[in-house]
This record gives C-alpha cells, sequence and structure tokens, in this order.
C-alpha cells in the first residue's frame, strides 16, 4: 500500500525538478537511471549502476549550471 502512495509522489516530484531546470538534481535522476539500465543490461548489479550513474550525472548537472549562469 505504501510504495502505490510513495510512487506518484516521487515521480511528480521529479517531474517538477526536471521542469524548473535544477541541473544538478535532473542529472543525477537521469544518471541514476541510465547507470542503472546500462548495469542491467551488461549482467552487473543495477543498485551499483545507479549510484554511479548518480554521482556522474549530479556532477555534470552541478557544472552545467555553473556554466549555464556565467
Amino acid at each position: 500500500m505504501q510504495r502505490l502512495v510513495t510512487t506518484p509522489i516521487v515521480g511528480l516530484s521529479m517531474l517538477a525538478l526536471v521542469i524548473t531546470g535544477c541541473g544538478t538534481v535532473t542529472g543525477g535522476a537521469v544518471g541514476a537511471g541510465a547507470g542503472a539500465a546500462v548495469a542491467a543490461g551488461t549482467g552487473n548489479d543495477p543498485g551499483k549502476g545507479a549510484l554511479i550513474g548518480l554521482g556522474v550525472g549530479a556532477a555534470a548537472g552541478a557544472i552545467y549550471d555553473i556554466y549555464k549562469r556565467n
């Protein structure tokens, strides 16, 4: 039951962050998804792939935000 309530809330929160253009969080979300997908496709642990993707995506998003503002 809790999963049915939590999933739409998390989805709407991620959508709001994408719309507002927060590069760090958006990059982290996209990176985590991509990392999990690549890890699952190659037969590795999707959790570890998501963590690596989260870090790389968040860093790229932060760098993008810094250069976008200047």
